[in-house]
C-alpha cells in the first residue's frame, strides 16, 4: 500500500467457529468467548493443512476454493469483496444526487451530473470519435518538433499522454517549496520490458498490442492497410523510447532520480526542444521556473535523437495514437470494447466488461471523487473510528520506539535520527480537515468527454499553478472513499482514507486481535515504509538525506538482499518470478507491519489476564488469522503474470504467507517445529 495509486477491495465480519490449540488440526475445548464481535469466519479454514505447511491455504482454504475469480475481475479477494459492499454505498449516494435539483457547481450537481453523462450511452454512442477531433485537427497542423511538442503540452491539460510528463511536486531535497518534475513517458504497454519479450507469452502481447492499435486508427476510418502501417510505425517507435528508458528497479532509487538541472541545463541536454517556449505552451509560469528536476537525463538525450531521426508524420501518428487511445474508455462502445479487450483481456485474463453502472461509477470516482467522498463520509464515517485508529497508531509508534532502541545491528547515532523521524511522524484519518472548492469546474448532464477534459484541465492548472506557493500540508493523495492506505515520504506522513477502516481491516467493535492482524499490520506497515531501503532515504522533515551511518546501511543491506533472495524464489503461472528488488519496498513494509503490530498487540496486554479463546484460538493465533483476512486472494494467471512484471506489491499469496515465514513469533503461536513454510534459521529475515 503505497503512495497515491490504489483501488482495492475486502469481506464482512463473522463469527468463529472451529477449535484448534498447538495443533490446529486438534479440536480442544472453547473457553468462555470476550464480549466481542468476532470478526474471522473459521468455515474459510481448511484444517486438512497445516499451518506451518500453508497457512494461506489453512486459514482461508475453504474461501480460496469456494470465491474462484469472476470474469469481469482480474483478481479475487477481500479488497475486492468490500468494494463490492462500498460501490452499494456510493451507487445509492451518487443515484441520490443524480435525482437531485441541485445548485450548479455544488458537488451534488457535479457528481449527479457527471453520472449522469457517463451512464448515457446513447449520447456517447452518438458522438463516436467526434469530442476529440478538434484535438486531431490540432495534431495534423504540426510542422515541426516545437509545434509536435508544444501541442503535446496542449493534449496533456485535457488527459492525453506525452512522450515525457512534467509536473509539480515537492521538491525531494528542500520540502518546504514546490518544484517541476520531467520524467520520461511515452509507451502503451505497461512496461518497457514488454517491448523485449523473452518468452512467447511476451510476444503474443507485443502482437495483440499492434494489432489494438490498428484497430482503433481502423474506428477513426484509416483503411485496413494504412491501419497497419501506422501501428507498425508506432510500436517500432515506442520500441525506441523503451530502450532509452530506465526500469522500474532502478526507478525506485529516489537519490537515482533526483537529478536538479536549471532550463539552460535541460536546454543543453536536449536542444531539439525552446524548453521555455514549451512551458510557457505547458501554461507555467516560466519565471516561476528557476530549477527543475529530472529524473531520466538519459532519457531525454536520446530523446533528443529520436526527435531528429523520426519524421514528423511518424511522431504524428504516435500522437494521435495516444490520443485516441488514451480517451477510448470514454469514447463509444466499439472504442471502449476495443481498448477492454487488449489491456483487460489481454494483459489481465479479464473477459466480461463490468455492466454500465459500475463502469460510469468508477469514472465518476476518478474525476470527481473528492465530491463523491464529502458526501460518502457524511453518511458512513462514524468518527469514533478516528480515535480508535489513532489509539492503534500510538501502541504501534511506541513499539517501533522500542524496538529501534533495542536493535543490535544499527548503532546510537542512526538510532537517535530514527526516532527523531518517527517523531516527526503525521497522520491524517478518514478525510481532509478541509475540503477542497471544486465549484470551478464546469460539469453537465450533457457530454461525458467533456466533463473528464475539463476535470483533467481543471487538475492540471491546479498542479502547475503551485509553483512558488507555500506547500499545501493539508493536501491528500487519495479520496475518502479509496480502499487504500499511504506513506508520503515528502511530508512524512501516513493517511487511513476513510473506506479502509470497515471489515475485514477493521471494525471497531471486534476482537483486538482481528483488528490488529488487520488495520494494525496496515498501519505498521505504513510506518515502516518511512525506513524501508528507499524511504530511510529521506529524513523527517521528508528531504532525501543520508542520515545512516554506512556500518548500519551495510546490516540493513545485508537483511533485506535475504529478503530480496526469498520472494525472487516465489513462482507465478508461466515460469514467471516476483521481482524481489521490485517488491523490496513493499515486501520490507509487510514483514515489518506485521511484527511491529504484533507486539503492539501483546503490549496492549502487559498487566492484564490474558484474553480468552475464542472458539479454540488464543489471541495471537487470531492475530495471525487476521492478517490472512486481509490479503487472501484468487488471481488469474495472465493477472499475475503482469502483475509480477509491472507491480511493487508482491501477489497477495506471498504476501500472507512471506512474512510469516520469517516470524518465531508466528512458528510459537502455532507451535511449529518445522514445515513447508517455515525459514530456517540462516535464511530468517528480522529487521525491525
Amino acid at each position: 500500500m503505497n503512495n497515491f495509486n490504489k483501488t482495492i477491495l475486502g469481506i464482512t465480519a463473522v463469527a468463529f467457529t472451529v477449535a484448534c490449540g498447538n495443533d490446529p488440526k486438534e479440536k480442544v475445548a472453547t473457553a468462555d468467548k470476550k464480549d466481542s464481535t468476532p470478526a474471522f469466519d473459521i468455515s474459510q479454514i481448511d484444517s486438512t493443512i497445516h499451518p506451518c505447511d500453508d497457512f494461506e491455504k489453512f486459514a482461508v482454504g475453504n474461501w480460496l476454493k469456494d470465491n474462484p475469480v469472476p470474469e469481469s475481475e482480474g483478481r479475487w479477494g477481500s479488497f475486492n469483496v468490500l468494494n463490492e459492499s462500498n460501490e452499494i454505498k456510493l451507487r445509492t449516494i451518487i443515484e441520490d444526487a443524480k435525482s437531485a435539483k441541485a445548485e450548479k457547481n455544488t458537488p451534488l450537481q457535479q457528481v449527479g451530473d457527471f453520472y449522469t453523462s457517463a451512464l448515457d450511452s446513447t449520447t456517447v454512442n452518438e458522438l463516436g470519435f467526434t469530442p476529440i477531433k478538434p484535438l486531431i485537427a490540432n495534431i495534423d497542423n504540426v510542422n515541426d518538433i516545437q509545434s509536435l511538442v508544444e501541442t503535446m503540452a496542449e493534449t496533456r491539460k485535457f488527459g492525453s499522454g506525452s512522450i515525457f510528463s512534467n509536473y509539480v511536486g515537492i521538491d525531494s531535497k528542500n520540502s518546504s517549496q514546490y518544484i517541476t518534475y520531467l520524467s520520461q513517458g511515452g509507451l502503451g504497454l505497461p512496461d518497457r520490458d514488454f517491448y523485449f519479450p523473452k518468452d512467447e507469452k511476451g510476444k503474443e502481447i507485443l502482437a495483440a498490442y499492434e494489432k489494438h492499435i490498428a484497430a482503433l486508427f481502423t474506428l477513426i476510418g484509416d483503411n485496413e492497410t494504412l491501419a497497419n502501417e501506422n501501428a507498425n510505425n508506432v510500436v517500432t517507435l515506442e520500441t525506441e523510447l523503451a530502450d532509452y528508458s530506465m526500469d522500474r528497479v532502478t526507478q525506485r532509487n529516489p537519490m537515482v532520480t533526483y537529478n536538479k538541472m536549471s532550463i539552460e541545463e535541460i536546454q543543453s541536454l536536449c536542444p531539439s526542444i525552446n524548453w521555455k517556449s514549451y512551458f510557457a505552451a505547458a501554461e507555467y509560469d516560466v519565471n516561476q521556473i528557476s530549477d527543475l528536476v529530472v529524473r531520466q537525463p538519459d532519457y531525454f538525450k536520446n530523446l533528443d535523437k529520436a526527435l531528429n531521426n523520426t519524421s514528423i508524420d511518424t511522431w504524428k501518428t504516435y500522437m494521435k495514437w495516444h490520443l485516441i487511445n488514451d480517451f477510448s474508455s470514454n469514447l463509444s462502445i466499439d472504442f471502449e470494447k476495443q481498448y477492454f479487450s487488449f489491456y483487460a483481456t489481454t494483459l489481465s485474463g479479464v473477459t466480461v466488461m463490468k455492466p454500465r453502472w459500475k463502469r460510469a461509477l468508477s469514472k465518476a470516482n476518478n474525476y470527481v471523487g473528492e465530491q463523491i467522498g464529502k458526501l460518502f463520509v457524511e453518511k458512513h464515517f462514524p468518527e469514533e473510528s478516528k480515535q480508535k485508529v489513532l489509539d492503534l497508531i500510538a501502541n504501534i509508534n511506541t513499539v517501533f520506539k522500542e524496538r529501534v532502541q533495542q536493535l543490535d545491528w544499527m548503532g546510537e547515532e542512526t538510532k537517535v535520527k530514527a526516532l527523531e523521524k518517527l517523531s516527526k511522524f503525521t497522520y491524517k484519518i478518514g478525510y481532509p480537515d478541509q475540503w477542497k472548492d471544486y465549484s470551478a469546474v464546469d460539469i453537465d448532464a450533457k457530454s461525458l468527454i467533456q466533463n473528464v477534459m475539463n476535470a483533467n484541465y481543471y487538475g492540471y492548472k491546479e498542479n502547475v499553478s503551485r509553483l512558488g506557493k507555500p506547500i499545501d500540508k493539508g493536501e491528500w493523495g487519495m479520496t475518502p472513499q479509496t480502499i487504500n492506505a499511504y506513506y508520503n515520504p515528502r511530508m512524512n506522513e501516513i493517511v487511513f482514507p476513510a473506506a479502509i477502516l470497515q471489515p475485514p481491516f477493521f471494525n471497531p467493535d471486534a476482537d483486538d486481535a482481528i483488528n490488529y492482524g488487520g488495520i494494525g499490520g496496515v498501519i505498521g506497515h505504513e510506518f515502516s515504509h518511512g525506513f524501508d531501503d528507499q524511504g530511510s532515504k529521506s529524513d523527517g522533515d521528508g528531504n532525501l538525506s543520508d542520515w545512516w551511518t554506512a556500518e548500519d546501511r551495510a546490516n540493513f543491506n545485508k537483511r533485506t538482499a535475504k529478503l530480496v533472495n526469498q520472494f525472487n524464489k516465489y513462482e507465478v503461472p508461466g515460469g514467471n518470478h516476483v521481482n524481489g528488488e521490485l517488491t523490496l519496498g513493499e515486501n520490507i513494509a509487510d514483514i515489518s507491519g506485521i511484527t511491529l503490530s504484533y507486539y503492539a498487540l501483546v503490549k496492549s496486554y502487559e498487566g492484564k489476564e490474558e484474553p480468552a479463546l475464542i472458539d479454540g484460538y488464543n489471541y495471537k493465533q487470531r492475530f495471525f488469522l487476521g492478517w490472512a483476512q486481509v490479503w487472501h486472494g484468487n488471481a488469474k494467471d495472465d493477472f499475475l503474470i503482469n502483475q509480477v512484471k509491472t507491480d511493487p506489491h508482491s501477489p497477495t499469496r506471498f504476501r500472507t504467507i512471506g512474512p510469516l515465514s520469517n516470524l518465531v513469533e508466528f512458528q510459537e503461536a502455532f507451535g511449529c517445529k518445522e514445515g513447508n513454510m517455515i525459514a530456517p534459521d540462516s535464511l530468517r529475515v528480522k529487521i525491525w
